[in-house]
């Protein structure tokens, strides 16, 4: 991986390489065809390389979305793109009764190897219908697994992880990323450095350098596309207040590991879980549900959820920072219960 490497340049090598390998892996989606290569680049350059297999799509996310599952019960890879997250409520209907079912209503185990790629979140100025963050709609469904886009999982052992994974599966690609650079070398900046947690490489530790064995003031539990925005936290709240803190990233959301996570982690007194999304049934409050059982009485307050407020997300730019989490809100979220607990 080249630490000039920008997250959208990762995504996209690991799919022509994805292809090269494997001759039964399929694409479909909008305006995915170069030269356009879909509306974020991703797709770039694949239907050239593999026409037969590169397949555009009318503009109906229920009917690719059954197509590529269909695909898939026959057996192929399916890759699915998703033009904004947000239009996949247009094809929720073939995720919840379709495809997560197809892998046991047969009478015997069914491999569906399909990964519906899904750019989400704001911070664009894209507007109310193109800057969701959709992941709590899809927790909890039978045989559907969730994961996220981060600067720190390398896309080539990601996808061909979530492409033989035997069940259907979505990846969130929050859009802020596809600009930002992929960490490499265990090295964020002078402050912070970065290593995985689990031999799986699933959960990623961020530490400020050379604290590595320092039990925090705070551990921050968010997905990728909330990792640039917890870093101008932690270094406000290190360098203004003193308050250390530690940011675990996962790749994995839905089913989340638990026992490994905790297992791995100091005795923490204060956990902040940090999502784009509005409150109310989101991935955070399901990972806090699952933390409490273990780590009831070790800690000074109830787990922080900080989320953006309950209100449609505006187009103009100024308008839309004041509804979604920023960095100060993540900050002041954790200046707020230290203070008011030690």
């Amino acid at each position: 991986m080249n630490k000039n490497e920008r997250v959208v340049e990762n995504l996209n090598r690991a799919l022509h390489e994805l292809f090269a390998s494997d001759p039964r892996v399929f694409l479909l989606g909008e305006d995915i065809l170069d030269p356009y290569g879909g509306a974020f680049k991703v797709s770039r350059g694949l239907s050239s390389r593999f026409a037969g297999r590169v397949l555009a799509t009318p503009l109906s996310e229920a009917t690719f979305l059954g197509i590529g599952g269909g695909l898939a019960l026959c057996g192929e890879k399916v890759i699915v793109e998703i033009m904004f997250g947000d239009f996949l409520a247009l094809g929720y209907d073939i995720i919840l009764n379709f495809v997560s079912k197809a892998t046991a209503m047969y009478g015997r185990p069914l491999a569906i190897n399909l990964v519906v790629r899904c750019p989400v979140g704001g911070n664009r100025a894209y507007g109310p219908t193109h800057s969701q963050s959709m992941q709590k709609y899809f927790l909890g469904i039978p045989h559907l697994s969730l994961f996220e886009l981060s600067p720190f999982h390398d896309n080539t052992l990601l996808l061909n992880k979530l492409i033989n994974l035997g069940q259907p599966c979505i990846l969130f690609e929050d859009k802020v990323l596809y600009t930002q650079r992929m960490a490499v070398d265990g090295v964020i900046d002078d402050y912070f450095a970065w290593e995985a947690l689990d031999h799986k490489g699933n959960f990623i530790r961020v530490f400020l350098d050379g604290d590595g064995a320092v039990v925090p003031d705070c551990l921050l539990i968010a997905p990728g596309g909330m990792v640039a925005r917890c870093l101008h936290a932690m270094k406000d709240l290190l360098l203004n207040d003193e308050i250390s803190t530690q940011l675990i990233v996962p790749s994995q959301l839905y089913p989340f590991d638990v026992n490994t996570l905790v297992t791995a982690l100091p005795s923490i007194k204060h956990i902040a879980i940090v999502e784009e999304s509005t409150a109310g049934g989101t991935w955070g409050s399901e990972v806090a549900q699952q933390l409490y059982p273990q780590l009831w009485g070790k800690l000074k307050q109830p787990i922080q959820l900080i989320h953006s407020r309950a209100c449609v997300i505006p187009t103009a730019s100024h308008l839309e920072k004041q509804v979604l989490v920023q960095a100060e809100d993540i900050s002041c979220a954790i200046r707020r219960a230290i203070y008011v607990t030690d």
